[in-house]
């Protein structure tokens, strides 16, 4: 209440100056400027909330922040934003400094970049014969902004995420510290920017991509007859390569022109392949097979596009993890376990395959079942389980399974606890509609495969017991021991978690590490390719070719 009790004594102050002696509207903007602590004046104009009424009634595209924006002029005692006397205020260009910066890779955001920089150049509040303009131009940037935010920093697709398979509920942003930092004439706005951190290290990296597709020939590199090659061998493709992952960076100059030239697969480069096979989700076992000559030919005009849709997936979500997040990538193929908001440590997970995708999603996991039954859904029970019982009456008996209802067309099977038992010794339960878990499994040479999209949707962990160790760690009443001991049951036991665990199913396709490199990962769902047509799809059908003339 103090501010607003100086600001009136202040503008009675301002209402008795002797006459002969008026104060400019800017000079009157510096004092009030002065009780706000702003570092930009307040301009002395003030708008009326009937005229912001009146605005959003002309402008229904802006009703849906007509919070915001009465919230906005609230806060500074309705004063004009944008504007110091008759001219456009340092916010104001401050405002068009992070217009002018933003990605205009993306159709949606580079359409309304252009229209605000067009309004903000026009340059005065004094139009002839127009006493609402310089008030409708202040109201019109508000809303702008507003606009020009929810595109920026929450996501320049405006449609249902459901439609893109994104089932994680788009994080509704907050622009009042934004929008005040700007109005009070602040240019630097990168640490308050409501985006996760990893939108600007991709954006950083997107220069370097674009530098390559715009300075370097991209040519395509082949093997050739032979299917792989081997450190000491030989072969004319692999100067290319070693060119090519010096340009990527991942070998590092410095040899002589011999050794560039050599077509020998030296020590050297087999340490260069096997940090370009970690940075593409490939087994880093130093072998160039067609999966590495595959990504090598990956352009980086392409790459490009995998880093803007993943830029566009960043501004969908909270600007920072949950501290104790548990994070399944899918098209990684990985778990991360975070604490503190640090990465703890990660595991090898099975995903589901391109016919049972598991789904974007996120909730909380709340329970551990350690020797769990399976109770088979109907889906595999009439695709696998009814074909196998022709062939083989003995096959539940064989496989640990019970037939516990239904009819002889369609029964309902559970499978018992057992070293058979496809959910292996421990399952963790985080209740959804999707019905996916974390599971272990018997089948362990999966985790070693480059790929590991093959499950029906649930997720199988690497480290199971790992896991459990994890989240009962500060239980005392569970030590190794006694998880061991319910791991190897005949029945189940149910944990119900003192400290749950929130978990993200994610899909990110490109990322910066911890470790400063840029990591790529393949469209395994073709998720990418679709955000990518709602992103960048141009309706305008391409002109006819010129007619061709006769000389």
């Amino acid at each position: 209440m103090r501010p607003l009790f100086i600001l009136l004594l202040l503008l009675l102050a301002l209402g008795c100056t002797a006459p002969g002696s008026p104060k400019s509207l800017a000079e009157q903007g510096l004092e009030i400027a002065q009780v706000f602590e702003s570092a930009e004046p307040y301009t002395a104009r003030t708008i009326d909330s009937t005229a912001i009424l009146r605005y959003l009634e002309a402008h229904p595209g802006s009703r849906g922040d007509s919070a915001a924006i009465f919230a906005f002029y609230q806060r500074r005692g309705y004063h004009y934003a944008w504007f110091v006397d008759d001219s456009l205020s340092h916010a104001a260009l401050g405002f068009a400094s992070l217009v002018h910066r933003t990605d205009k890779d993306y159709p949606a955001v580079k359409e309304l970049s252009e229209r605000l920089l067009r309004l903000i150049e026009q340059p005065t509040l004094a139009e002839p014969g127009c006493d609402s303009c310089g008030q409708d131009l202040e109201l019109a940037l508000t809303a702008e902004f507003f606009h020009f935010a929810n595109k920026k920093y929450g996501g320049a697709v405006g449609r249902d995420l459901r439609e893109l398979d994104w089932f994680i509920p788009r994080t509704k942003k907050n622009y009042d510290r934004l929008i005040d930092s700007l109005a009070a004439g602040h240019m630097d706005l990168s640490l308050i920017e409501p985006l996760h951190p990893q939108y600007a290290l991709l954006k950083e990296r997107l220069r370097k991509y674009v530098a390559m597709d715009t300075l370097v020939r991209w040519e395509v590199l082949s093997l050739g007859e032979r299917k792989k090659l081997e450190p000491g061998d030989s072969a004319s493709v692999i100067p290319d390569i070693r060119q090519r992952l010096m340009i990527l960076g991942d070998l590092v100059s410095g040899m002589d022109t011999v050794v560039l030239h050599s077509m020998r697969y030296d020590s050297t480069l087999l340490e260069a392949v096997m940090r370009f096979q970690e940075r593409h989700n490939l087994l880093a076992d130093g072998v160039i097979g067609n999966s590495v000559i595959r990504a090598l030919n990956v352009t980086p005009a392409q790459r490009v596009r995998t880093m803007l849709v993943n830029m566009e997936r960043l501004r969908w979500v909270p600007e920072s993890y949950a501290p104790d997040l548990i994070l399944v990538n899918i098209p990684e193929y990985r778990m991360h376990v975070y604490e503190g908001g640090k990465e703890a440590w990660s595991m090898n997970v099975v995903v589901g395959n391109t016919a049972t995708r598991t789904v974007i999603f996120s909730d909380t996991l709340s329970t551990i079942v350690f020797s769990p039954t399976w109770n088979v859904p109907t889906s595999i029970v009439r695709g696998e389980i009814l074909p196998a019982l022709k062939k083989d009456p003995n096959y539940l008996a064989k496989k640990g399974m019970e037939r516990i209802g239904g009819t002889d067309a369609n029964p309902v099977i559970r499978q018992k606890p057992g070293a058979g038992n496809a959910l292996g010794k421990v399952k963790f339960l985080f209740p959804n509609s999707y019905s996916i878990y974390f599971h272990d499994t018997p089948s362990k040479g999966a985790f070693a495969r480059e790929s590991r999209a093959f499950s029906h949707g649930c997720i199988r962990l690497s480290e199971p017991k790992r896991l459990a160790e994890y989240l009962l760690r500060n239980d005392t009443t569970w030590t190794t021991a006694k998880i061991d001991a319910a791991m190897n049951k005949k029945s189940e036991t149910w944990v119900k978690l003192k400290e749950k665990r929130p978990v993200t199913i994610g899909y990110f396709t490109a990322w910066v590490g911890t470790d400063g490199r840029t990591y790529f990962c393949d469209d395994v769902y073709g998720h990418d390719a679709k955000l990518a047509n709602e992103l960048f799809f141009d309706p305008t059908p391409a002109p006819d070719p010129l007619p061709v003339m006769a000389l």
